[in-house]
């Protein structure tokens, strides 16, 4: 109940743009001074720049006197290594895709991205209504932590290729750069995952060593350049339907906030959240033309591909949830979540968008004749 009131209190539901400075920061309220380590390049403008409006926003709030200094992959601690930081206290907070830490424990994927998991607005609906907040964070206490989602990609694309990959045996033997959980079901179906930071993809690909590789979508990867060594660009990253970011902070950094900071910490990260989804979605659209224009070749995962990995995943859900009870715990709360809610998005949802696809289609066409 208590963290309920809070999470009430703290305004995770609010949308960008609608926190206000709270009264009670004041000429007395202390100074504080944090750092924030992330697990993204500076050149990623949506991911990196979510760790800014972070920083930015609550010292706006606070008039200065609390602030958050931010540190790109490798300026302390490298990209996969963010979680480690903040549990140890090396720094105050981090930002970061969780499920990069599976190896630890696979319990870490779920408040991030599971193969067939949760879309965006599922993912936020069970985090912030569904319970799924408060199960998460009982089980990142046994880390030191606690989090707060702060950004989300959307359905993320299923990545870059210098050949087609038509079948199920096309899989087999591929090296492929695939951050998280995600790669034990690769792994089922034949394929070799490489777990790899983001600023370390391009070379890996450009060497040839690693076959392919995901990162987001086309926004963040025209930035990275993959268009320049990758020739095949498939969809869907049917393992991040919606791939949530965190703030992942600090238990005795964040019970040693003033109240009132711990409360526009969380109200600001639920902002971020909001704003990171409408930057992908206000810029992707225009990077994919631009990168279909440089002679990308857009493909999709034929349902035989997308079949196998569904049975994939069900059989290691089941295996990691049979030895695992925090895993089966949070597992089957976002999996009923999900069941509850998938009637719903395909009645209303589904079809206006497929509607308004067609249409736009057959608007597009006719407008070139």
């Amino acid at each position: 109940m208590e963290r309920r009131s809070f999470l009430k209190k703290a305004g995770m539901g609010l949308a960008a743009g609608a926190v206000a400075a709270p009264a009670v920061v004041s000429a007395q309220s202390p100074t504080v001074s944090w750092r924030m380590v992330g697990s993204w390049p500076k050149s990623l403008d949506t991911l990196f720049g979510g760790m800014e409006y972070v920083s930015k926003r609550v010292a706006a709030l606070t008039g200065g006197k609390f602030t958050i200094k931010v540190f790109a992959a490798g300026e302390i601690v490298g990209g996969l290594q963010v979680l480690d930081a903040v549990q140890n206290g090396t720094v105050e907070c981090g930002h970061t895709a969780t499920y990069y830490y599976f190896g630890k424990d696979p319990t870490f994927a779920l408040n991030c991205a599971v193969p067939f998991g949760l879309n965006s607005r599922q993912q936020n609906a069970w985090m912030t209504q569904g319970g799924g907040l408060e199960l998460v964070r009982e089980f990142y206490k046994g880390y030191n932590c606690t989090l707060f989602p702060c950004g989300n990609t959307g359905t993320q694309m299923g990545g870059w290729f210098n050949k087609e990959i038509k079948t199920v045996a096309d899989l087999k033997g591929l090296k492929f750069r695939m951050g998280g959980y995600a790669g034990r079901v690769m792994s089922r179906l034949g394929a070799v995952p490489q777990q790899i930071a983001g600023g370390d993809i391009y070379p890996s690909l450009e060497k040839g060593t690693i076959d392919g590789a995901e990162w987001v979508g086309p926004y963040d990867d025209e930035k990275l350049g993959f268009f320049k060594v990758a020739k095949y660009y498939y969809y869907p990253g049917w393992w991040e339907p919606g791939a949530e970011v965190d703030l992942l902070v600090n238990l005795k950094a964040f019970a040693a906030l003033p109240k009132e900071y711990q409360q526009i910490l969380a109200s600001v990260c639920a902002e971020t959240n909001a704003w990171m989804m409408a930057k992908y979605d206000a810029d992707n659209p225009a990077a994919l033309k631009r990168l279909l224009a440089n002679g990308v070749q857009l493909r999709a995962f034929s349902n035989d591909i997308m079949a196998a990995c569904y049975r994939a995943t069900n059989e290691v859900n089941a295996e990691s949830a049979a030895k695992n009870p925090a895993f089966k715990k949070i597992y089957e709360s976002m999996s009923k979540f999900r069941s509850d809610t998938v009637q719903w998005l395909s009645i209303a949802e589904n079809t206006m968008s497929n509607f308004m696809t067609a249409a736009e289609r057959m608007a597009q066409r006719g407008s070139r004749r």
